[in-house]
């Protein structure tokens, strides 16, 4: 089983001073963070995209994703393309970070490629549901 479905956090979103809803603290993954359930980490996935948009103004995939998974530890323009491709949303269209037609496919798309399989949609769902409410 990948790091990221063994902690719940199917983004493998890193430890920082930043509290999550649902987390598990302290993880016990020395980097990364872990969440109470597959939902959370989703939750998790959103908000931190949500925030890219809002705090750092990044509007894109592409944007994105060359924050999230930096080319220093990452194949960043493979990520980009993966998720791109699965999602069918060009890397330099704007997205929405507040529509679960786009929101959700796009986490289900982050996790596909951090975990090296499908994520399970009612997890995804759960977790926009977490989100939104």
């Amino acid at each position: 089983m990948s790091r990221g479905l063994r902690n719940c956090n199917p983004g493998n979103i890193r430890l920082s001073g930043v509290r999550y809803k649902g987390e598990v603290r302290p993880s016990r993954d020395p980097e990364f963070r872990q969440f109470e359930t597959m939902a959370w980490g989703y939750r998790a996935i959103f908000v931190l995209l949500d925030t890219y948009r809002l705090r750092h103004g990044l509007r894109t995939i592409a944007e994105m994703i060359a924050r999230w998974a930096p080319p220093s530890e990452n194949r960043t323009q493979s990520y980009i393309r993966a998720v791109c491709e699965r999602t069918g949303i060009g890397p330099a269209e704007p997205i929405d970070t507040r529509s679960a037609a786009t929101m959700i496919p796009l986490a289900a798309a982050i996790s596909r490629v951090e975990n090296g399989r499908d994520a399970e949609m009612r997890d995804v769902e759960q977790g926009w549901a977490l989100f939104v409410g």
